[in-house]
């Protein structure tokens, strides 16, 4: 079973990043702007075909334009390991707890080219 490689959009704050390495240090988790990944600023749409290339599943804030951009994306052709859309009425630890099961329950496959909003126990 392969396992989510998440990229973190410039939307999500940094403790995200720092309390999914402390809670499980083996996880694949960039953030935008570190060296290799999309530069801060980077259009949603440059993002996505990112996320392709590499196999990155992306975690966004972005709930007014991603949808919009993701059906762009695969009405191209494109496709995409998931957009994971954070839940702002959630506190960090629920939705870290959320990206979790996602991370050790399931595989990126199941959530291919559709955006999936936490919590995932709606």
């Amino acid at each position: 079973m392969s396992q989510f490689r998440f990229l973190l959009d410039e939307n999500v704050d940094p403790p995200y990043r720092r309390q999914l390495l402390r809670r499980e240090p083996e996880m694949a988790v960039r953030s935008m702007g570190e060296p290799g990944v999309p530069a801060r600023g980077t259009p949603d749409p440059e993002m996505l075909l990112w996320c392709e290339e590499y196999s990155y599943t992306l975690v966004t804030n972005n709930r007014r334009s991603m949808p919009e951009h993701l059906a762009s994306h695969l009405a191209s052709g494109g496709h995409v390991l998931g957009v994971i859309q954070l839940n702002d009425k959630l506190t960090i630890g629920e939705n870290l707890d959320d990206l979790l099961l996602h991370w050790g329950a399931a595989t990126p496959e199941e959530y291919s080219d559709r955006v999936t909003y936490l919590p995932v126990t709606d």
